[in-house]
């Protein structure tokens, strides 16, 4: 039998997690009925059933539900040593940190005015492209928000305060001091989840949020939807449309330090010396900062 390629992963993982072979060709940039070859001929490499194909969708078999974990880690692999390879070998040196823009508690201008002799490059995402940076290699460290999927990584926290839910000031729910998660029914956070839930749980893997910050909050104002955020992204977004208030049963958020648990770089240790310092000096001198909800 011949070497699986990581173009069949790629194929394989595509269909999988989308469960449709139409979006996956067009996620892949390719059409349909090659994909469709494709993944019929890794069935026959692999001498074993990965999907069972319906008319309405694609579902996995044990076997396919084995490989795609496994995909994903190797995928992964291939592509961490790629761009770990091309980051060892810039002529200078830097620090690459992904994180969501405003996610990060007021910290990165003090990380980056501590980093000046060495530069740290920003990787800008949206919610839930922090991992897979720090698992394809993409990344060195990571500051992100709790929960998270933590395989594979290390991690430190750095503060943790209440989320808050953001809601249109014109909603009845914003006239009283604090709601509850049964309050919020019939209401949706921006992926479309039931905001009673709380949203306790992480994003499925193929999940990326596609809205910016701007985005979610006219989207707020208008009453389209509800939004849960730290209290400290709250903070620096008062916004005279859209009020603020604490939610009882809904589980705080930590704003956290990761990077790959394989890392053996000096360069990554002393970041995580150093942001944990600085979260501590920050914190300790203004315990409002994480501490205290918003309700304005």
């Amino acid at each position: 039998m011949s070497d699986l390629e990581t173009r069949q992963l790629r194929y394989f993982v595509a269909v999988a997690e989308e469960r449709h072979f139409g979006r996956a060709a067009e996620r892949l940039g390719m059409a349909q009925p090659p994909l469709s070859r494709a993944i019929r001929d890794l069935e026959r490499q692999l001498g074993v059933q990965l999907l069972i194909r319906t008319t309405r969708q694609v579902t996995l078999t044990s076997a396919g539900e084995t490989l795609l974990a496994d995909a994903r880690v190797a995928l992964d692999a291939v592509a961490a040593a790629e761009h770990r390879a091309r980051h060892a070998g810039r002529p200078v040196p830097t620090l690459r940190l992904a994180l969501k823009a405003d996610y990060d508690a007021g910290l990165l201008p003090k990380i980056m005015d501590a980093y000046r002799t060495l530069p740290v490059e920003l990787l800008l995402g949206g919610h839930g492209e922090q991992v897979p940076a720090l698992r394809d290699g993409r990344a060195d460290v990571a500051l992100l928000p709790t929960p998270f999927d933590e395989r594979g990584l290390d991690t430190e926290p750095l503060v943790t305060g209440p989320r808050l839910v953001a809601l249109a000031a014109a909603d009845p729910l914003a006239a009283r001091a604090t709601v509850r998660l049964s309050d919020l029914a019939g209401r949706r956070l921006p992926d479309g989840t039931p905001a009673e839930t709380g949203r306790t749980q992480q994003p499925p893997a193929n999940w990326r949020s596609r809205l910016d910050l701007s985005q979610i909050f006219n989207l707020v104002e208008v009453g389209n939807i509800v939004w849960f955020l730290p209290d400290w992204v709250a903070r620096r977004f008062p916004r005279p449309d859209i009020a603020y208030r604490p939610v009882d049963g809904l589980e705080p958020t930590t704003l956290a330090v990761a990077w790959p648990a394989e890392s053996r770089s000096p360069a990554v240790a002393a970041f995580v010396r150093t942001v944990k310092e600085l979260a501590e000096a920050t914190f300790d001198e203004e315990p409002s900062a994480a501490g205290q909800p918003v309700v304005g």
